[in-house]
């Protein structure tokens, strides 16, 4: 207002200095010159400023002074070397049989990543498959897709996704497996003032179909028909607090093509907590399964988990935890040779879906990775405990300790019970980033199986296991660049 005021007191000194010099029929001098300047300056002064105004309003105005775009162009090169002896059946007919292998694995990733307000793409394409390896599809389309957003938090993104949620358990990217897990998914939902809600949908097609049938006879990295997905997640805003709750409806294609083609359902619903203090971190975790599998058979399975972190230090910590994922009765314990299968009447083991299992139950895979016998499952118990040291930066130390038991009672012919117990697991891991880009990591497992253990993977007659691997990760950035 004071620089509106200031700005007429000079324009009406001029306009008076030029009337009254007009009058006297004498030139323009001093007295008008300076006023005239004067408001130029405050003239293109004011200009600036609501220039800059206008600009931190309106978001075109931003997008052409600002660097709002962001483009990304990386890549991730990963090699690792495995080697096993024991815990599969050798090669009878091999001249010398042994369960000893080995073998380098290896994934290249090209990812091209687009962001800036409001609107964002990842493409991610990449190989996987062992040195030496001649077979087809060791290439695919990790990732493609877009997200947009809102500025009250509503969000919608649809393609090929990764997903992750909680401490990964029931959904997760599950990396270590090199090709991971993906979903062809649309997701929506809204974030802000510490909720989340977010609704997954997806529907899978051969494209063979398109001219008739809508079937997807298919296993995979998305071994549904249909998904449906309701999560929920809350932080208490000054209790460091936090629940989520999961919805899950899996649709499965069943029947044989072109013969009683049919769906089934199956359902998951759960919830999984946090608790965490300056020293200490809790979490906590139940889901239930119901509805039916392919065959028909009816489901009803669960699974419960508790972990405790403890971080008396930045140098080292401590975890204790314990898992239960329920079993299928009846099952098929038989000696080598022997014929015959038990059947269900309700399927009980629990089914992590599409978690990424190498996080829980031990290094070695044993369990939700490969099968046991005739596909039954015996149900766990996992009860762990470990440490963590971190004694320079960049350098990461863990070992840890699994006893693992089956939660199925199971018998042999003449009723007789079998030990649960399938075997105690020993496990160390170290990692080290030495550039930025650039890192090495290296394990060690030891699992002295049980006879049960070896009857339900059909193993070799010894029980002492074995796995090692070497691992070698270059990820840099080619390009990254704003404008």
């Amino acid at each position: 207002m004071c620089k509106l005021n200031l700005r007429f007191w000079i324009f009406f000194r001029t306009f008076a200095a030029k009337k009254e010099n007009r009058n006297k029929h004498i030139p323009m001098k001093m007295n008008r010159i300076i006023p005239f300047i004067l408001l130029m300056l405050l003239s293109v002064s004011g200009a600036a400023q609501d220039s800059t105004a206008i600009v931190s309003v309106s978001p075109d105005s931003t997008h052409a002074k600002a660097k709002v775009n962001h483009f990304t162009l990386g890549m991730s090169l990963m090699a690792r070397g495995e080697i096993r002896d024991g815990g599969f059946p050798a090669d009878p007919e091999a001249e010398h049989p042994t369960d000893r292998s080995g073998m380098i694995i290896g994934r290249a990733r090209l990812v091209l990543g687009y962001d800036r307000p409001y609107i964002a793409a990842r493409v991610s394409a990449q190989y996987v498959g062992a040195w030496g390896d001649g077979s087809t599809n060791a290439f695919n389309l990790h990732e493609a897709w877009a997200k947009l957003t809102s500025r009250q938090g509503l969000f919608l993104q649809f393609g090929r996704q990764a997903l992750s949620y909680d401490d990964e358990r029931i959904i997760g990217p599950d990396d270590w497996t090199m090709a991971g897990n993906k979903h062809d998914a649309l997701r929506m939902g809204y974030e802000g003032h510490g909720h989340k809600v977010h609704i997954l949908a997806a529907y899978n097609q051969n494209i063979g179909n398109l001219d008739a049938g809508t079937t997807f006879f298919a296993k995979g990295a998305m071994p549904y028909k249909t998904m449906q997905t309701l999560w929920y997640h809350y932080d208490l805003p000054v209790f460091p607090f936090g629940f989520s709750v999961l919805a899950m409806n899996i649709g499965l294609q069943a029947g044989e093509k072109g013969k009683n083609e049919h769906m089934e359902w199956q359902q998951l619903v759960g919830a999984y907590v946090t608790c965490s203090s300056k020293y200490c971190h809790l979490d906590a975790s139940y889901y239930h399964q119901f509805g039916h599998v392919e065959t028909g058979l009816p489901v009803n399975a669960f699974m419960a988990s508790v972990k405790a972190q403890i971080q008396p230090s930045p140098i080292y910590g401590f975890t204790l935890g314990y898992d239960y994922l329920s079993g299928d009765d009846y099952i098929a314990v038989l000696q080598e040779g022997a014929m015959g299968l038990p059947q269900h009447k309700v399927i009980k083991g629990f089914n992590p879906v599409y978690g990424s299992h190498h996080k829980f139950y031990g290094a070695m895979d044993f369990f939700y990775v490969s099968s046991f016998h005739h596909d039954f499952s015996p149900g766990l118990q996992n009860a762990f405990a470990g440490v963590e040291v971190h004694p320079v930066k960049g350098l990461d130390i863990a070992a840890s300790y699994h006893y693992m038991a089956a939660t199925t009672d199971m018998r042999e012919h003449d009723g007789s019970l079998i030990n649960k117990t399938l075997g105690h697991m020993a496990e160390v891991e170290a990692s080290y980033r030495f550039l930025k880009f650039c890192s090495v990591s290296a394990g060690f497992t030891y699992m002295g199986g049980t006879q049960t253990m070896q009857r339900l993977k059909c193993a070799s007659s010894d029980g002492r296991l074995y796995w090692g691997w070497l691992s070698l990760i270059v990820s840099p950035d080619i390009v990254d660049v704003k404008w």
